[in-house]
């Protein structure tokens, strides 16, 4: 089969072994995977990563213990728990010490013809659901996380700092839920995305400072940080989704001053975000910057790399 690799920075297509099927596992054909943030900054060292990365996927299930699988297409969540420990039995497999995770931590990524993951984390998709659609259920995930996490009243006005993939589905994620967003960025083309679906937008190159008790950081820079405190209240929360390899310095003393609550926030429950992707309405098909078969993966990273890219799809 043909796999993505990526090794000392460079990203290439290698034929690979088909995986073998172990106990409790499905064997999944791919059939679309977006590129992400967090694949672009494996590629940049995040983790120390060599392998095959991916880990947001639409498959259609070639073999599993469970018939019932076998032929569905699927989305998958991409923790591979020990299903044993406190934080297990807690429902917080996310944060498993064991874990691993699928085209990131020691678990071969979904950038491949065919892929392998625990029968347990696989949801099965309804016609109702595109695949393209169906391909956002992890990011769209992260984004319901902070609902999951922090109690936003509904009403309440909420600053998204970041207007890429990630920044502009927490943005229709609040707004669904009921918060009066506005979105911070940089790029006009993308703020019509969610101006079209009635968010309030801002390109201002300096946003208000001590302006918000709500503020989600979902930059993907380390200066996104400094600005997302910044424009915190006393008493504020600042929810922090980028992954960003390397470190952050910042002066501590305005977040202790000013009482800021930091929750740094990651991976969600598919639940909510198949249910939003069941009742629609959500403007996913202009997220999409550009379509490539797998064979041209390092073209696709490439595209996905340039400065404004929306999202980019493997078939």
């Amino acid at each position: 089969m043909l796999a993505v690799h990526i090794e000392d920075g460079v990203v290439s297509v290698r034929e690979a072994p088909r995986p073998e099927r172990a106990h409790g596992f499905a064997l999944i054909r791919l059939l679309c995977g977006g590129i992400c943030n967090t694949d672009l900054e494996l590629q940049r060292g995040y983790y120390g990563f060599s392998g095959t990365p991916g880990h947001e996927f639409v498959g259609e299930v070639i073999e599993a213990g469970d018939e019932g699988l076998v032929g569905r297409r699927v989305v998958g969540e991409i923790n591979l728990e020990c299903g044993t420990c406190e934080w297990c039995r807690r429902g917080l497999g996310r944060h498993c010490p064991q874990r691993t995770v699928l085209g990131i931590v020691k678990h071969p990524g979904a950038f491949s013809e065919f892929f392998t993951l625990p029968e347990r984390n696989l949801h099965m998709l309804g016609d109702e659901i595109a695949t393209e659609d169906a391909v956002f259920a992890e990011p769209l995930a992260a984004a319901c996380e902070i609902l999951d996490q922090v109690a936003i009243p509904r009403g309440a006005t909420v600053a998204v700092l970041g207007d890429g993939k990630l920044g502009l589905l927490v943005a229709l994620v609040l707004q669904r839920h009921g918060a009066a967003v506005r979105l911070f960025g940089r790029h006009r083309e993308k703020l019509r995305i969610a101006e079209a679906a009635g968010v309030a937008v801002e390109m201002e190159a300096e946003p208000p400072r001590a302006a918000y008790d709500w503020v989600v950081e979902a930059t993907g820079t380390a200066a996104g940080l400094l600005q997302a405190v910044a424009m915190a209240r006393p008493r504020g929360t600042v929810i922090v989704k980028s992954t960003v390899h390397g470190e952050v310095c910042f002066d501590a003393a305005a977040m202790v001053v000013n009482e800021i609550t930091l929750v740094g926030s990651r991976c969600g429950r598919f639940e909510p975000a198949l249910e939003l992707l069941r009742q629609g309405g959500l403007p996913l098909g202009e997220m999409i910057a550009e379509r490539f078969p797998l064979a041209e993966a390092p073209r696709a990273f490439a595209r996905a790399a340039q400065r404004g890219s929306l999202k980019v799809l493997l078939h």
